[in-house]
């Protein structure tokens, strides 16, 4: 339990990592939460659809002690942000509190989850929220998604600033510039904390404008007479309305490819965050209706995601489209760490299937949401904390961020670098690092919530790596002999009709087993022989399953 009279920050995701991002407030045993959302799986975690924060301990605080959670407060409409909300709210019954695009990303998820009638509240940004002991006011910030808000906390110890996700556009696609003013505001009132966005903490200069991507756009639209398929994550709706815009005044038809993509665009027309005239989108199954200099596609899956369309493209899996000589894909996204790799073999895939693909490193089609080192300067100069949290990054970042901090004088026993689940305790004089909360990932896969852990996991990669052998052993119920030789099943490891030797060594250790009748477990007894002997002979583990069964005289034939 926290102590009494101080504020209680528990970051659940976000601290450590890029992705997940759920923060709790916590002052006395009443509690509000900062977002809820996903993060995408690294390469190693095979068959995982996505990462969500791990919030037992808060849902076990709930049960076991009374802790009460006024609200859960979405800044923007990013899966990050987002894509935990139907997990939350099947244990945390909190109204949520989003602005008007945010919060019609979330009903969609909402809706998914069965949880359409769950107190949904829609807010603008500058709007104060009475949460319990906490006042929160909201303020406008520049992102990559419009709506996009950070929150200035008030609580019994003082004023804590969170940025959520910004950057510092003074030309922004919407036209609406950072709430400067608010900022100064929270300066001159004296601000206890500010809690701000690291992503970027490592890259010098300004994040550009997001209306140098329209030039970048126009460029490739110009040039390219072929058909142009632009990809990008689904809640981008700026850059969404950029490649809408780029594709009429080049005279291109613009169809839509993946089904979140597809909702996300009717939402955000239907609040007017994106102006789409009715005769520019086609149906994707009328694209080969129209020569390929008239269209242009938007799709999904800049990070890899062999199941997103772009993923399906480059396998040759989609099925109302392919790739074809002459196409040209944009990549318009940054590769989120980790899945560089994944990223990187999607575009040389399209790349053999004949498409010119364009990527920041090569056009500044991207320009990224988070604001560089430079800003992030600002940000504390104009907001002036007396202790200071990086939060939102991996720990490289955290740090980078925490010296830019001391840099512009914040004492380093002000700052405060934690990864998730490690307790932050304010006062109006002190901050103190509490314990580490257990914790980790969990993982969806499918239906399953939090059922595949470490185990499972390792597993998966055993056997992607080694893959597995069976072996189904008949021994005669009377003599205890073998009834025929050993049934062995390979797959991932060798191809057994061209491994005629390794199946007679295979075949000979369990007979010798079997003769030997060795103490304990015969079926262990066969597994771990035959392990040592495809190691010994391969210098490979597979994963190796025995079926031990006993029959009456000779067995059926196959």
């Amino acid at each position: 339990m926290p102590s009494p009279g101080k504020l209680r920050i528990l970051p659940l995701g976000g601290l450590g990592e890029i992705g997940k991002n759920m923060t709790m407030f916590e002052y006395q045993n009443e509690a509000i939460i900062l977002d809820a959302g996903i993060m995408f799986p690294e390469n190693d975690m095979l068959g995982i659809d996505y990462i969500i924060p791990d919030f037992q301990y808060v849902v076990n605080r709930m049960q076991e002690h009374g802790l009460r959670i006024h609200g859960i407060v979405i800044t923007h409409g990013h899966e990050d942000h987002t894509g935990a909300i139907g997990h939350v709210l099947d244990h945390i019954k909190a109204p949520v509190y989003a602005t008007q695009l945010t919060a019609g990303l979330l009903e969609i998820k909402m809706r998914e989850f069965k949880h359409q009638d769950h107190p949904l509240h829609v807010i603008k940004a500058g709007d104060v929220l009475s949460l319990g002991p906490f006042s929160v006011e909201t303020f406008h910030v520049c992102h990559s998604i419009p709506d996009s808000i950070g929150v200035g906390i008030n609580t019994p110890v003082g004023l804590v600033v969170h940025s959520g996700d910004f950057k510092f556009d003074h030309t922004p696609v919407d036209g609406w510039p950072p709430d400067f003013a608010k900022l100064s505001e929270f300066s001159r009132r004296g601000v206890l904390a500010l809690l701000s966005d690291s992503t970027n903490a490592d890259q010098d200069g300004w994040t550009p404008s997001e209306n140098v991507i329209e030039k970048a756009f126009d460029e490739v639209f110009g040039q390219v007479q072929g058909r142009i398929i632009v990809a990008t994550f689904a809640s981008h709706i700026s850059r969404i309305q950029q490649v809408a815009a780029a594709a009429q005044r080049h005279g291109r038809k613009l169809a839509v490819a993946g089904h979140s993509m597809t909702e996300y665009i009717k939402v955000a027309s239907k609040l007017g965050y994106l102006n789409l005239p009715k005769d520019l989108l086609i149906p994707l199954d009328k694209t080969n209706k129209i020569p390929p200099n008239e269209i242009a596609i938007m799709a999904t899956g800049t990070q890899g995601e062999p199941s997103a369309v772009l993923g399906r493209l480059a396998g040759g899996q989609h099925r109302q489209l392919e790739i074809e000589k002459g196409d040209t894909v944009i990549m318009s996204a940054h590769p989120i760490p980790g899945n560089e790799e994944s990223v990187h073999r999607t575009i040389n895939k399209l790349i053999q299937r004949g498409a010119n693909v364009v990527y920041d490193r090569i056009a500044l089609v991207h320009v990224s949401g988070h604001a560089r080192r430079e800003e992030l300067k600002l940000l504390i100069n104009l907001i002036r904390p007396k202790f200071f949290i990086p939060v939102h990054g991996e720990l490289r970042h955290l740090v980078q961020h925490s010296q830019i901090a001391q840099e512009l004088g914040i004492p380093a026993e002000n700052t405060a670098v934690v990864e998730n689940g490690t307790e932050i305790f304010l006062t109006a004089d002190t901050l103190e690092i509490g314990q580490r909360i257990p914790g980790g990932y969990v993982f969806v896969d499918g239906k399953g919530v939090g059922d595949i852990g470490p185990i499972v996991m390792r597993d998966r990669e055993n056997l992607g790596r080694d893959g597995f052998v069976s072996v189904m052993v008949l021994l005669d119920q009377k003599t205890g002999e073998l009834a025929e030789p050993p049934d062995i099943v390979s797959r991932g490891f060798v191809y057994l009709r061209e491994s005629s030797w390794l199946v007679e060594m295979s075949n000979q250790v369990i007979t010798d087993i079997v003769r030997s009748r060795p103490g304990g477990n015969l079926t262990t007894a066969i597994q771990d022989g035959l392990a040592k002997l495809y190691f010994n002979e391969t210098k490979r583990r597979p994963m190796t399953f025995a079926y031990v069964r006993e029959v009456q005289g000779s067995p059926v034939p196959r």
